[in-house]
């Protein structure tokens, strides 16, 4: 039963006007960074430009987009302990979510396709046990939660159908400074819920890669692409591409030697175009972007310092990197849009 505040938010939500995206200047991707010693939040043009740009208290890590309202869901640096729901036209917080005490959020978050449900991935503190987190959109009040089936859930992507996709980091870390704490022993998985949050299937990597942690996910045709970093040896070099389509064997997509090797074994976006034809992995740590084709064989590395967020924009994909470019990427290489004040951090969500 609804509780009388949760009844008088969703009055006072059901108030307020509902801004399209077209009034904020039809955004293409949403994007966090650092602004001098601030934090922000900006929707940027398919060249790059920023339309408007929003305060963040902390640095932000990737953010979800209300499919069709202009509301967007900045999430807290993982771990952490906030998300707010920000009003793209006043560029104001409209809410600041918190998960129960003990839990915290995991950087990530998705909308059903009515945009009346947020789903965010989070930890139990203590363990790193997985949930993931139901708020209705009215008024943002949680409504419940559902199990994420593994340790330290990160990424979640809706599939056409409704159905949910979960990637289980595998990796329990400190709650206070987000030290590994198991890596000896983690075991990530792929995890696909119903859109009522019940088991559907659910694969893990061969045992001798149970320390390639799945971290992010781009849906691919029926499925998804799945982007993940290696906590072995760093002499080893193992695929940081995957592709799974539920209820078959995820098919890992390892590039040439000395290419993995560039990778340095961290995978941060992926991104895939929307015709399904090319495949973007980045590594800030390395400085590379990696292009593959839409069945996860290589194409080309490409160099940019601080590479971070990738996304499908129009026919192609987009990069930003840590020094405030925003660039055009595919098969002819990077090619130059804008360049911002603000540094890019983390991600390019892509508004679809």
């Amino acid at each position: 039963m609804a509780t009388r505040r949760a009844f008088l938010a969703g009055l006072a939500a059901a108030s307020l006007p509902r801004v399209s995206w077209a009034e904020v200047g039809s955004p293409a991707c949403l994007a966090a960074g650092k602004l001098g010693d601030a934090f922000v939040l900006h929707g940027l043009s398919a060249a790059g430009e920023s339309l408007f740009e929003i305060s963040l208290p902390a640095r932000g890590h990737a953010a979800a987009a209300h499919p069709s309202q202009a509301l967007a869901v900045a999430f807290a640096r993982r771990p952490g302990t906030f998300a707010l729901v920000l009003d793209c036209l006043t560029a104001t917080t409209r809410h600041r979510l918190t998960p129960p005490e003990g839990r915290q959020f995991n950087g990530h978050g998705a909308f059903s396709a009515d945009g009346a449900l947020l789903m965010t991935s989070e930890v139990v503190a203590e363990g790193s046990a997985g949930r993931i987190g139901l708020w209705e959109t009215a008024g943002f009040t949680r409504i419940g939660e559902w199990d994420s089936h593994g340790i330290g859930p990160h990424d979640i992507k809706r599939l056409a159908d409704g159905r949910i996709v979960v990637a289980n980091g595998g990796i329990q870390t400190d709650p206070g400074d987000r030290t590994k704490l198991n890596t000896a022993t983690m075991r990530p998985n792929l995890t696909l819920l119903s859109a009522e949050g019940a088991l559907l299937d659910q694969v893990e990597l061969a045992a001798e890669l149970h320390q390639n942690s799945i971290r992010h996910l781009a849906l691919h045709r029926e499925g998804v692409a799945f982007a993940m970093q290696w906590e072995g040896d760093p002499a080893e070099t193992v695929a940081q591409l995957g592709l799974w389509l539920p209820g078959q064997t995820p098919q890992l997509c390892p590039p040439p030697e000395t290419e993995a090797f560039a990778m340095k074994g961290y995978a941060g976006s992926i991104a895939v175009s929307r015709a399904g034809d090319l495949i973007a992995l980045t590594s800030a740590p390395a400085g590379v972007v990696i292009l593959f084709d839409g069945a996860g064989q290589w194409l080309a590395t490409d160099q940019r310092p601080d590479a971070s967020g990738v996304a499908a924009v129009g026919e192609g994909l987009r990069l930003t990197d840590g020094q405030g470019g925003v660039w055009s990427y595919g098969p002819k290489g990077l090619a130059p849009l804008s360049r911002n004040a603000t540094a890019w951090d983390n991600h390019l969500i892509a508004l679809t």
